[in-house]
């Protein structure tokens, strides 16, 4: 089976891009194939603009980067997210390439006068959250759970795909480095497993 991981990360030597590294070792160990989409590096534009809205108002053509990003999507059995948390969410970069390509008419079919259509019932999708702060951070003021319900329900369950994976990486700069690089190999290696990798 095949993953498309995307990272979200403007330096290659981070712990983000590590972590997206070691989903991939872990693929490969499992047997499966698996591709890098790198938004930084490739230059994905994230600001949602006039065409992106005509898409989404009259159902016009993407544009032309949003449509690659599709079919990479298309071509894959599950989505893996490896990403820093910026003020207790998904940074810039991940959240403008999440409004520009899960759009009406492919993530989801919707109108004023009809319910949404979810048109991503066959996606699974993992996601891996890196942040400095500890668990109690993340619990004092409930951003863990806003965390969940703004991404793995606000995002992907409107479009029906399936978040088997949700996990926090935390204290990433407090010596968990190796735990956190452990889990993301474990997340690889399990990806097409049936039981979902805790976090």
């Amino acid at each position: 089976m095949h993953a498309l991981i995307v990272v979200a990360h403007h330096d290659p030597q981070s712990l983000t891009h590590s972590l997206a590294a070691q989903v991939a070792a872990g693929l490969s160990a499992s047997g499966h194939t698996f591709e890098i989409a790198d938004l930084a590096a490739e230059g994905f534009d994230p600001r949602y603009n006039a065409a992106d809205q005509r898409v989404h108002r009259t159902r016009a053509e993407p544009p032309a980067d949003v449509a690659a990003e599709q079919a990479r999507i298309d071509r894959a059995d599950a989505l893996v997210l490896v990403f820093p948390i910026y003020w207790w969410s998904l940074p810039g970069l991940l959240k403008g390439w999440i409004d520009r390509v899960f759009v009406n008419g492919w993530a989801i079919d919707y109108g004023p006068d009809t319910p949404v259509v979810k048109k991503l019932r066959h996606l699974q999708v993992h996601l891996l959250a890196l942040g400095a702060a500890d668990q109690s951070a993340f619990e004092r003021h409930g951003y863990a759970k806003a965390m969940h319900t703004q991404i793995d329900y606000g995002i992907f369950d409107y479009c029906g795909a399936q978040v088997l994976t949700s996990a926090l990486l935390l204290e990433s700069e407090s010596g968990q480095v190796q735990v956190h690089l452990d889990h993301a190999k474990a997340v690889g290696q399990g990806l097409f497993e049936t039981e979902t990798v805790a976090g």
